[in-house]
């Protein structure tokens, strides 16, 4: 069974050199935030199923999400698509003052309670649209999104402080990269990563339905 410390070291050696963000990664317990029967699989470098169609991410994007946000300690945070909340557990241990919105009840209440076993009962877990953001927290310095979407939602953009960073999967339903999207001098610019393949960021600002969708990351 693979390793919390194997895991940090594997993210080394596919080129992730951030130490905060490998650091946060080897403290956070994942294997609190999959099902029990996968428990002995926690620390692989793959995607899990969740359940209700969701997975937990791959570490290695979830450490390229974190890598890209450029976290510091100290800023308030969006992480759109709770999941299983691992990635909210992560952005938590960079330092940021989280809130997470997943559009599944069940999927946030486990999440919440992972949460809180692992020590981050902090983080703050909303349910609804994660296309539309929480605008009642706004403006985030980073927002996180874990789910594809054929473009940056528009409600997420307008929640950003200056000078802020989104991050999100951008492209259909087979295939995506990572989006970095920086908000500058009052306009957005965008900058494209690493290829990728996420389930499908669903709502108002993203994609209608799941059907047709097969992930395998």
């Amino acid at each position: 069974m693979t390793t919390r410390r194997e895991l940090v070291e594997t993210l080394r050696r596919r080129g992730l050199s951030d130490e905060r963000v490998l650091g946060a990664i080897g403290r956070v317990r994942r294997e609190l935030f999959v099902p029990e029967e996968l428990r002995n699989r926690a620390y692989e470098d793959g995607a899990l199923s969740i359940g209700y169609g969701a997975t937990i991410s791959q570490p290695f994007m979830v450490a390229a999400i974190c890598v890209l946000l450029e976290l510091r300690g100290g800023e308030r945070v969006l992480d759109v698509g709770t999941g299983s909340g691992y990635q909210a557990a992560v952005l938590a241990e960079l330092g940021g003052d989280v809130v997470t919105i997943e559009r599944v009840p069940e999927l946030a209440e486990q999440a919440r309670a992972a949460l809180a076993k692992a020590g981050y009962g902090a983080v703050e877990v909303r349910v609804g649209d994660g296309t539309l953001g929480v605008p009642e927290r706004a403006p985030y310095e980073a927002i996180a999104v874990a789910a594809a979407a054929p473009a940056p939602p528009p409600a997420l953009l307008a929640q950003l402080a200056p000078e802020g960073r989104l991050v999100v999967p951008v492209g259909g339903r087979r295939g995506q990269r990572l989006e970095v999207v920086r908000a500058l001098d009052g306009k957005q610019h965008v900058q494209r990563s690493v290829a990728c393949r996420f389930v499908p960021l669903v709502g108002s600002g993203g994609f209608d339905d799941e059907s047709g969708w097969h992930p395998t990351s």
